[in-house]
């Protein structure tokens, strides 16, 4: 009897140890993020690991990354006679192994939640991707110079019209910031992403992006610690140097670890592949101080103020710059850049002292065409439509009626960063709509782009905040 009972005790202390034992939990790696539409942008919060915000956006946007993996895979032998397994390739030769930790573990863990929902992107297309503006732009025209000297030559995009103020130019005498997106429509019509980053280390950020970007891409950022920051491309820039880091990593790196106008240049400048040369507009909400980095390759200059207005739209300012490293003529006003920078002059000296949010949305829609001194639809007004323009866009090799332009604008002010806020538009800033349609049978020469090019609707300004 004995020998039963301590039996059965027995039987039950190990049950109790062994049997019951709690099973370990799982680690979601969903928790805490979130995705939601309005105003023609898809909305996405990412926070945790590297690993995890990776994952995140690659599950929540797995459907828009697919599209833009299969535009990329379509578009690019037409925009730069190079094949998806080149962007490849180069990701895999120079852009994969100069990337720190972190953000290879954010790219991996986007081609894991792309895998997880179906899709069999790796971490090459991923990387691609991100790089394609500087590898399609700036390292294929290095070749194509290469072994023809001259074919290369404007080649660089001119992306985006911008302006950054504080003091006296502005309302309440504090920061604000603008930024419109020139890109091609069959891209820039699905540049809609508001990201709301969370990382383990480093600042909040929010920030528009393409869908499978880990950084901006046309760049405009603002973080918790108070920056600002948007840029501007610079007009027929030459060079790239496949043995640095890659501008895409730099880009979101001073976004995420910068706490000063000196953290951004420091980050930008060092290690620096001179892919996708810009003019950054930066703006320091602690000290209420703006800054212009003009990033080339072997040069740069940086001008700041505390009591200024500073404008983008292509164009490169520090004259060894422009000899050294660009093709871009200073002289001819009737180029994009120059154009839209005597237009950007007459609206920061008509709305001095009163710039706000509503100006500065204002800014970013116009369509004054300051050479014809009228409304206008072309190259020649901030809120650009190439495929009105009969001449094209020569200075960036862009033929007559090209479908490219303003895509979509953001505007936001100190006090509305603070609150980690913004205003952002889809379409074009000037509420004009594209159609895709009747614009084809005006020029079946871009038929090839009807595929995957469809209507962009603009939408109403919309404002996003941080969660």
């Amino acid at each position: 009897m004995k020998n039963t009972i301590f039996g059965i005790l027995l039987c039950t202390s190990l049950f109790l140890l062994f049997g019951c034992k709690e099973t370990p939990k799982t680690h979601d790696r969903l928790a805490g993020s979130s995705r939601s539409e309005k105003g023609g942008w898809i909305y996405v919060h990412l926070q945790g690991s590297p690993a995890d915000i990776g994952y995140q956006h690659g599950y929540l946007l797995s459907k828009e990354i697919d599209t833009l993996m299969k535009i990329m895979n379509y578009y690019m032998p037409y925009a730069s006679k190079k094949d998806w397994a080149f962007y490849r390739k180069s990701a895999s030769d120079f852009i994969w192994k100069k990337l720190d930790p972190e953000y290879k573990a954010e790219i991996k863990g986007i081609s894991e939640g792309l895998q997880a929902q179906g899709m069999k992107y790796d971490s090459l297309d991923v990387t691609a991707l991100n790089a394609y503006i500087e590898l399609s732009q700036y390292y294929v025209p290095t070749l194509m110079n290469k072994i023809k000297p001259g074919s290369g030559d404007n080649k660089a995009p001119g992306n985006c019209s911008a302006f950054i103020a504080t003091g006296s130019y502005t309302k309440d005498g504090k920061i604000i910031i603008g930024h419109n997106n020139w890109t091609d429509y069959i891209v820039g019509e699905r540049w809609n992403v508001i990201a709301d980053i969370v990382p383990e280390k480093g600042n909040h950020i929010l920030m528009d992006c393409l869908p499978g970007f880990i950084h901006s891409g046309d760049d405009f950022v603002i973080t918790k610690n108070g920056l600002l920051i948007t840029e501007t491309t610079i007009t027929g820039f030459k060079g790239f140097d496949t043995t640095k880091t890659a501008e895409f990593m730099r880009a979101r790196k001073a976004a995420q670890y910068s706490n000063s106008v000196d953290d951004v240049v420091k980050i930008m400048t060092t290690d620096n592949n001179g892919g996708y040369a810009n003019d950054w507009l930066i703006g320091d909400t602690k000290t209420n101080e703006v800054a212009r980095l003009e990033l080339g390759l072997k040069d740069y200059r940086v001008w700041r103020s505390k009591d200024t207005a500073i404008i983008g739209s292509n164009f490169p300012s520090d004259p060894k710059l422009i000899k050294e490293e660009t093709t871009f003529k200073v002289d001819d006003k009737t180029n994009s850049p120059n154009a839209r920078k005597v237009r950007l002059l007459q609206l920061i000296e008509q709305f001095k002292g009163k710039l706000d949010i509503e100006t500065g949305k204002k800014i970013e829609g116009d369509r004054y065409d300051a050479l014809q001194n009228k409304e206008a639809s072309n190259r020649c007004v901030i809120s650009g439509h190439v495929d009105e323009d009969p001449h094209g866009c020569p200075e960036w090799d862009e033929p007559p009626f090209f479908p490219m332009g303003a895509v979509q604008s953001k505007v936001t002010t100190a006090a509305l960063a603070a609150n980690m806020q913004l205003w952002a538009h889809m379409g074009h800033p000037d509420g004009m709509d594209f159609i895709a349609a009747p614009y084809f049978k005006l020029h079946p020469e871009y038929q090839y782009q009807s595929k995957y090019l469809r209507d962009m609707k603009a939408y109403e300004w919309t404002l996003f905040g941080a969660q």
